[in-house]
């Protein structure tokens, strides 16, 4: 069975080979500096996917949450410690995040169902 994160790595893998044939200078820049941000620095790469899965809910991109949610799965997040950064983000945002915490939970149920 395809779940929507299987559709959302793949189109998100397909998309980002087609943007790296256009060869725009400044796209390949951004795109690595958004690489490097999240590598290993004053703060561990780690921490750096939570910060990124709490700012991609407050920005309210189901896209850039679920793809967080997948590093901070992958590198070991517990789902408290996942909900409390969750938290963090709710109260940032307000209750507009509400929907996108509602996408978020699921999502991370999806993630643990594939464990």
């Amino acid at each position: 069975m395809t779940t929507r994160l299987d559709e959302f790595r793949a189109y998100r893998e397909r998309m980002n080979a087609r943007i790296a044939e256009i060869d725009h200078l400044g796209i390949k820049r951004f795109f690595s500096l958004d690489s490097g941000a999240y590598r290993d620095g004053a703060l561990d790469g780690r921490t750096k996917e939570l910060l990124g899965l709490v700012a991609s809910t407050v920005l309210r991109c189901n896209d850039c949450i679920d793809y967080h949610l997948d590093q901070c799965v992958k590198a070991g997040w517990s789902d408290e410690e996942i909900y409390d950064a969750l938290n963090v983000a709710l109260v940032v945002g307000g209750s507009i995040v509400i929907p996108h915490l509602r996408h978020a939970v699921e999502t991370l149920d999806l993630l643990r169902a594939e464990q």
